[in-house]
């Protein structure tokens, strides 16, 4: 199982950042408010809050901590709650999709099939729950700025999960607070990088886009439980 793209495709949830059924409310910033911490990570809550679906392309690095690296690419498309489809352009190709309730992840150079339900398919509770629409930032991670040189124009953001010390680093659009740009490194030192451009907010995505039907010849297995 490619645990790379995989990581980062449930991670991607939280940097869509479709935080669609958060419980949290907060008062509209006054204009002259600064781009403060509380007011970056209130703004990104807001914003995902109005964010019932979406589609980018995006571009992927995954760098190992033995120091192996690969680069992917392809599209990604979201529709809450917990619909999600990511197709990985050749030649390492797969798709990765939830339909609510299932995560399905095919891979077509094993002629395999990686079946799991979705609640299931997470060693923490976080990541499922904004996948379903039931997380919230300011609960489950530990939030802190990061300094921008002016030349990337990013408004970035440095995140901790609380359950398990996971890091991931944001960059958000400062017109749209759309995340642009996300880096995740995880207990081992693996680093993910996934980098978002094309992306579309609110539009109609169908539901055949998040059915899928295994192959005809492709065997079918059942995902180990997360420890």
């Amino acid at each position: 199982m490619k645990t790379g793209p995989i990581a980062a495709c449930l991670w991607l949830v939280l940097s869509a950042g479709l935080l669609v059924s958060s419980r949290l409310s907060y008062a509209a910033e006054p204009a002259s408010a600064g781009p403060g911490l509380d007011a970056v990570v209130h703004r990104l809550q807001r914003h995902y809050q109005q964010t019932s679906s979406f589609e980018a392309k995006f571009k992927e690095q995954i760098a190992s901590s033995s120091g192996v690296k690969r680069d992917l690419e392809g599209t990604i498309k979201y529709r809450r709650p917990g619909r999600l489809r990511w197709d990985f352009a050749p030649p390492q190709q797969e798709t990765i999709v939830a339909d609510g309730t299932t995560l399905f992840v095919y891979q077509p150079d094993l002629s395999q099939v990686i079946e799991t339900p979705l609640e299931r398919a997470f060693r923490t509770s976080a990541p499922a729950a904004l996948l379903l629409g039931a997380g919230n930032i300011e609960r489950d991670f530990a939030a802190s700025a990061v300094s921008t040189a002016p030349e990337e124009h990013l408004v970035r953001l440095s995140l901790k999960a609380k359950a398990d010390g996971t890091d991931i680093t944001l960059g958000l659009d400062p017109a749209t607070y759309n995340v642009v740009t996300l880096t995740l490194t995880d207990q081992l030192g693996n680093v993910t990088r996934l980098e978002f451009s094309e992306i579309r907010t609110n539009i109609p995505l169908d539901d055949s886009l998040f059915s899928f039907k295994v192959p005809e010849g492709v065997d079918v297995v059942a995902a180990p439980e997360p420890r």
